[in-house]
């Protein structure tokens, strides 16, 4: 597990970037524009570039076949270039060229977001995916622990310093990245007659893939309206700071980071639907629960609690969707699980701004509470239990 651990580099630098982008550039789009609805819709401009180059880029990563591995080439190309254009952001004079770099950065996290998630069981054996998914996004919650806690003190100091901070990160990530993951030594190899399995993007679509999908769908609408607009939620529905809501998220992140690798293990032992089935659940609860507080601990104590179940549910389900296909389709399923998070993450900030404006923010966890509950129906229709196959072995290890 040594080289996941590394691995996980690139998570953080992923998340980091992420969480200071959704804390701060709405703020931004506040400046210009008085519709929330219309500040969420730009908050999706990620999606839509994920919605078409991620499944196809993932797909692609899948046949390349260079001297740097199949994944590593669209790292070296996509980091550098979502570092440069992230620092930009800060540093806009307009709406046009805030959107300019807004779309410009987001370009280029496609182009390595799903290959960096495919490198994990590309180099992990299936009965040891679950705990390095809980690994790596430890990794990846760590970051998002320093953009929503750091970030904001370096938010009051300048608003350019958490972006640029985040660019830096990114380059030495990429650097320890190439430096330590040699795919042509590290991937799993596979038999002459694997290697020639045809992996077609329409053979992926399986019965229980689909319910499963389902649910990632709708628990992704939940989770994506509560991330986009909580920041503004706490300013302007429970008259927080900007920087007391930014470093609220922080107790959300920690509780995430604590939770990731237990929620792997729990996974590997009972089964990935069960662990996910039970953070679901909690959601439901804590997100209706939310909607009733107007303090800051009860608050920031429901989050640590909600940290823990989307732990639950974010370590299993990206392992759970690719065991349910071919070792070939890595990348493919990799896209796929981005295609359906993505067209969430379209619908969700638009609708919920939308509802916003109508209804006020006290909506927002109402509506997230209900999302988790449709997906709680999907994920009970998936008949497999999401035992990996090392797991169900008399004899299998389950340590790291």
């Amino acid at each position: 597990m040594k080289k996941t651990w590394l691995l996980g580099f690139g998570f953080f630098s992923i998340s980091i970037t992420w969480a200071l982008y959704n804390a701060f550039v709405p703020f931004f789009l506040e400046k210009f524009l008085t519709s929330t609805a219309l500040i969420g819709f730009m908050m999706t401009i990620d999606n839509y570039f994920a919605l078409f180059l991620q499944p196809w880029i993932g797909s692609r990563s899948d046949r390349t076949n260079s001297r740097f591995g199949k994944r590593m080439p669209y790292l070296i190309i996509g980091m550098p270039l979502a570092a440069l254009f992230g620092a930009l952001i800060p540093w806009h004079t307009s709406l046009l060229t805030l959107v300019l770099f807004m779309v410009l950065m987001n370009l280029s996290m496609s182009l390595y977001r799903s290959p960096t998630v495919a490198l994990m069981p590309d180099i992990t054996q299936d009965g040891k995916r679950t705990q390095a998914n809980g690994i790596i996004n430890f990794m990846g919650g760590i970051g998002s622990i320093l953009a929503f806690a750091g970030g904001s003190f370096l938010y009051e100091k300048h608003s350019s310093l958490p972006f640029l901070s985040s660019s830096v990160l990114t380059l030495i990530c990429l650097a320890i990245l190439v430096y330590v993951i040699k795919e042509k030594r590290d991937a799993i190899a596979y038999t002459p007659a694997e290697e020639k399995t045809a992996v077609s993007f329409k053979g992926q679509w399986n019965r229980p893939t689909l319910f499963l999908l389902g649910a990632i769908f709708f628990w992704f609408l939940s989770y994506q309206g509560v991330e986009a607009f909580f920041t503004l939620y706490g300013k302007n529905h429970l008259q927080l700071t900007e920087g007391q809501s930014s470093f609220s998220l922080a107790f959300f992140s920690l509780a995430f980071v604590l939770a990731a690798i237990p929620s792997g293990l729990l996974g590997n032992r009972f089964g990935k639907k069960l662990i996910i089935s039970l953070g679901v659940i909690g959601l439901i609860i804590i997100f209706a629960a939310i909607s009733f507080v107007d303090a800051l601990l009860p608050l920031r104590t429901l989050l640590i609690l909600g940290g823990i179940c989307w732990a639950m549910i974010n370590i299993n389900s990206y392992p759970f969707i690719v065991s349910l296909g071919k070792e070939q389709s890595i990348g493919t399923r990799t896209g796929i699980y981005y295609l359906i998070s993505s067209l969430a993450a379209i619908a969700s900030p638009p609708l919920m701004g939308g509802m916003i404006d109508l209804l006020g923010y006290s909506v927002l966890f109402y509506f997230s509470s209900g999302g988790m509950v449709i997906a709680l129906l999907f994920l009970l229709c998936v008949k497999d239990k999401g035992l990996s196959r090392a797991a169900s072995e008399p004899n299998a290890s389950t340590s790291l």
